[in-house]
């Protein structure tokens, strides 16, 4: 499972990728979780499940939409965000994931 977290800069998603990892690592899952600048999404989004937007870029979820329409594209909850709630985020992430997989 690749998910891909995008937002203004990269920074502070990069704080919630490694409290998911911790999760997942917790629950014996692999997963491949990276965190980026909405700049440089072409570069690191081949392979993704997800693509999983900051509440700062969330306005931009319709274009991301648009450029990557085989990926689902969610913005992160501004609460779960604050709260860098990284065991929210990866169970949202991996129902979308389980259900587009149907």
């Amino acid at each position: 499972m690749k998910i891909t977290l995008a937002c203004a800069g990269g920074m502070s998603t990069g704080m919630l990728v490694k409290k998911m990892e911790e999760y997942a690592s917790s629950q014996g899952i692999n997963a491949d979780i990276s965190a980026c600048g909405l700049s440089e999404l072409e570069e690191r989004v081949t392979g993704s499940d997800i693509i999983l937007l900051g509440p700062q870029v969330g306005y931009q979820q319709d274009d991301v939409k648009k450029e990557y329409p085989d990926i689902p594209v969610l913005v992160i909850e501004m609460m779960d965000y604050g709260m860098m709630n990284g065991e929210k985020v990866f169970k949202m992430a991996q129902e979308v994931i389980a259900a587009k997989s149907k």
